[in-house]
Parts: C-alpha cells; structure tokens; sequence
C-alpha cells in the first residue's frame, strides 16, 4: 500500500464569533440584571434601615410614631453609638434603648450608671435576663409569650388612656410593691415601671410590636407609643450596634448568654427576645429578594440553553469526495497515530472479501479461517502455516512490514484470480 501525507485536518472548535453569537444572548441578560441590580440597590442605599429604626418606612420600622412625635413638639433624635446615648441622657429626656441584649456587660452597666444619674425616662425594649439584671436591678425575666391584644389591667394613666394594646413578649417581675406592672399576659406583666430618684423612671417594654408601622394604627398602640416616649420634650432613639467602638473595650462581647439576645443591629428586640430567631429572619429583604430574581434568571437561562433542536435532517454533501482521496486521508490518520494493527486488519479483510468471491466462499464466511484457508489453499501454490499468516496473522510490526504486507496480498489475489 503506498502512503500519502494526509491533508491538514480541518478544526472542529468554535471560532471566536461562533462563541461570541452563543453566549452573547446570555450575557447581555446577565449585565442588564447587574445594572439593574446595582441602580435597585444605589436607590435604596440611603432609605433601607433596620427593625425599629425611626427613620424606617418598612413594615417592622418605627417612622410612623417618630413622626406623630414629632408632630406633638417632641425632639427626636437617632443615636448610634453609647457615647451618644450617654451624653444625650438628661433629666428632661427619654432614652429608648432598642436593643439592650446587643450591648456588652461594661456597656450595660455604663448606661445604667448614666441613666441613673440623668433623672430622666429610660424604656429598655424587651431586654432579656441579663441585661435586665444589669440595666434594671432585682428585676427577674420570665418565658416569652406570644404578643397580642392585651387589656392594661393597672392604674398607670398612660395605659388606662390607651387601652387594650399589642403586648406580651418578654415579662417581669418587680423586687418590690412600688412597681407599676401593666399589660400582665398569664399573670405576669410585659411593661413595668421602675421608679427613681426624683421625676426618674425606667419602663421595661416585653415587645416592640405595638412600635411597628404596620401596628401602631391597631388597638391602643399610637396612644401608648406616644404617652411612653413622648413625656419629656426630648427623646433619644438609641439603635444599638455591634460596630460601635465601645463594645470592643475591657471585660466584654455582647451578651449571648441573655434569653432576649437581640440578633438584628437596628435593634429588633421583641423578635429576637425570649425566644430563637429563625435564620430567614436575619436575612435583609433585600437579599432574598435579589436571590430570587438571580434563581429566576438562571433557571430560564437553563430553559434556553437547553432547548430541543429537533430531528436530525439528512443534508446533501455540498462536494463529492473521490474515493482515492478519502483512502489517503485515512491512510495519512493511520500513519499519524501509528495504528498499523488497524490498517493492515483493513487490508486484511478487504482482501479476504475480494478473495472469498473468487474461490466459491460466500460473504458470511469469508473471515472464517476453517472455510476461507482450504479453499485458497486449492487455488493457490502458498502453503497453509504462510497463506494463513498472511489472510489472519499478527499485526506488522514496523511501516516497511505493513507495506511488505500489501504487496503480498496483491499478490495473492491475483495468483487465485487466475488460477
């Protein structure tokens, strides 16, 4: 058999442009949802705060009863930081703590030092054993409850004024009779009022709930918010933070011994106090709402990307191809990989084939050794150990063998073709 150098084999990879047709579609999905994504969030950015914060109009923010406040000539002022809350404390102020389980054992203890000193009001949100050990003296916590409707039950004109109201929560029991305990949910009150020196008290609220926008047009709750915090003409909105300075000094992290710990920066202490938060809790909206958009987005990618193409449809060749051609570039396939075991069992059986036809065998016996041999045999002068090497022997070992092989079954055919 004589050997050709093969044509160069064409490359079956995508070009660049047939990558960038396939994908392009895809990407301009994605960038469209980055842009989106980020002008959502850029929008957002100044307007988003958390659970109880004054400045939130989200469902669980405090916005509505800052402003009805404010409304009714009261100051309200947002503090971040303990500095600012302590400095802010004063005889004719309320200082709302909203999440007093955030802060460390030195922190909670500063602060009492200084409400205690500022003769003013100071409303701890549902703060748990702990901080309310510390915060609030002789104070004892008992289990949570679920918030509801719940009717004053007590003299405190405040609530009498307002009525039945959302509370429950986090509840209290005073060190001593002169304790004002309202809103009691299984007999134990969820707001309690301490009494200080002078004009100074502290109020101990089981839940923040009746503080949400979405509740304070609900029962009692406006009327209560605003008789609790609006009794001084200033009133300190405290939003505790784990990234305020001071809770990294001496002898303390915050509290996570405290049942009430509150887990959400902008102080979310009804939620999180008494009981478990659940994780999807933690999770800003925003978050599990851009994770859906991304979800959406990939599954109908997987949808398009995966899309049947239909049947196969037989297509004519734009050429034909010579048969002498496509033995050459097969030749030149084998020679490249060295597959001389391949090529010469090709020459093999194409020879064995044309041969049978010639000595009387019939198609579906000609690669049978026991019929094909003897019948050769008696036409041809090779003898049975050669001619059997020759139709059903080893592979060559080397190119000069495998060209010696061709040779000899040409041979071959022709000594039987006119025998």
């Amino acid at each position: 058999m004589t050997t050709a150098t093969a044509p160069s084999p064409t490359s079956t990879a995508p070009t660049p442009h047939q990558v960038w047709k396939r994908a392009r579609g895809l990407l301009i999905a994605l960038l469209i949802l980055v842009i989106a994504g980020v002008t959502f969030a850029a929008v957002r950015s100044g307007t988003n705060y958390g659970h109880l914060d004054p400045r939130s109009a989200d469902a669980k923010g405090s916005r509505a009863a800052a402003e009805l406040l404010k409304a009714r000539g009261i100051s309200v002022t947002v503090a971040t930081t303990l500095d600012e809350a302590t400095t802010a404390a004063g005889p004719d102020t309320t200082l709302l703590v909203t999440g007093p389980n955030l802060l460390t054992p030195a922190q909670q203890r500063r602060l009492h030092e200084a409400t205690t000193a500022s003769t003013g009001r100071t409303v701890l949100i549902a703060p748990g054993p702990a901080a309310a050990s510390r915060l609030s003296p002789g104070v004892r916590t008992e289990p949570h409850r679920p918030v509801s409707p719940l009717p004053p039950s007590c003299a405190f004109p405040a609530a009498r004024s307002a009525g039945t109201a959302d509370m429950g929560g986090v509840r209290y029991t005073a060190p001593d009779s002169t304790a004002t305990a309202c809103y009691p949910s299984d007999g134990t009150p969820s707001l309690l009022i301490l009494k200080g020196r002078g004009d100074s008290d502290t109020v101990l609220l089981g839940s923040p709930d009746f503080l949400h926008n979405e509740r304070l047009d609900q029962q009692g709750n406006a009327s209560l918010a605003l008789q609790l915090l609006g009794s001084r003409p200033h009133l300190v909105w405290y939003l505790p933070s784990l990234a305020d300075p001071s809770a990294t000094s001496d002898d303390g992290s915050p509290d996570n011994n405290d049942n009430g710990n509150d887990t959400n920066g902008g102080g979310n202490g009804g939620e999180a106090s008494g009981e478990e938060s659940d994780f999807l809790d933690l999770i800003p909206s925003g978050w599990l709402w851009g994770t859906l958009q991304l979800t959406l987005a990939a599954v109908l990618a997987a949808i398009w990307r995966g899309r049947r193409l239909g049947p196969l449809v037989v297509e004519r060749l734009p050429v034909s191809i010579r048969a002498s051609e496509s033995a050459e570039g097969r030749a030149g396939l084998y020679r490249k990989a060295n597959a001389r075991d391949r090529a010469a069992e090709s020459l093999r059986a194409a020879a064995r084939t044309r041969i049978a036809r010639l000595a009387g065998v019939t198609a579906r016996e000609a690669h049978t050794s026991d019929v094909l041999l003897p019948a050769v045999s008696a036409r041809t002068t090779t003898t049975g150990d050669d001619l059997s090497t020759l139709l059903f022997g080893p592979a060559p070992a080397d190119d000069a063998a495998l060209v010696l092989l061709a040779e000899h079954l040409d041979a071959l055919e022709r000594e039987v073709r006119t025998s």
